[in-house]
């Protein structure tokens, strides 16, 4: 597996070897090994979504302290715009954003580590993702950060999303609730 430092601290883009024939393909989509050597932690929970529609976008989620999560995301059918936030205060990139297309041509995967706000819109109907976290959800910790936020001009794929009531209330970053250091 080819692991791709990005330029937010702590990402990385995952981009497994394809061994394919006329059969179809195999891959090694999680090395527990691989991970490790990057300081990331171990696993506890994988969530699974279906988005039945092009330009449905979910996000931008995180959990607070000491629930924070460390995600492993990919898609298994369709494609994705996927999004991270570094929330991180003391970051010297705190308030920068980055995208990655991620669908089930390209098999990427996307290593997106605590302190950092993710989302993503659908760019095909009937998307599945993947991720696989490091800690179990908890609602008293989760939160989020308005995805068309002014202040941090992420380039979406559409500007007319399907939001979810909850993902439509969510405070500006400079509202947010923040523990990361």
């Amino acid at each position: 597996m080819k692991l791709t430092p990005l330029k937010l601290e702590g990402a990385y883009l995952m981009e497994p070897v394809v061994h394919g024939d006329h059969r179809g393909f195999f891959i090694e989509r999680y090395r527990e090994d691989y991970l490790r050597e990057i300081g990331s932690g171990t696993f506890v929970q994988d969530n699974h979504s279906l988005s039945s529609e092009i330009g449905i976008l979910r996000g931008m989620h995180y959990q607070l302290n000491p629930k924070a999560q460390t995600k492993l995301v990919w898609v298994l059918s369709g494609e994705i715009y996927d999004v991270i936030l570094d929330i991180r205060r003391s970051s010297p990139t705190f308030g920068q954003w980055l995208g990655v297309l991620l669908s089930e041509q390209n098999k990427r995967q996307l290593l997106v580590p605590r302190g950092f706000a993710h989302g993503y819109c659908t760019l095909a109907p009937n998307t599945q993702v993947l991720y696989k976290v490091d800690e179990y959800y908890s609602p008293e910790h989760d939160r989020g950060i308005l995805w068309n936020d002014p202040a941090l001009g992420i380039d979406w794929p559409t500007s007319q999303p399907i939001l979810s009531d909850k993902d439509q209330r969510h405070p500006l970053l400079k509202d947010a609730e923040m523990n990361f250091e």
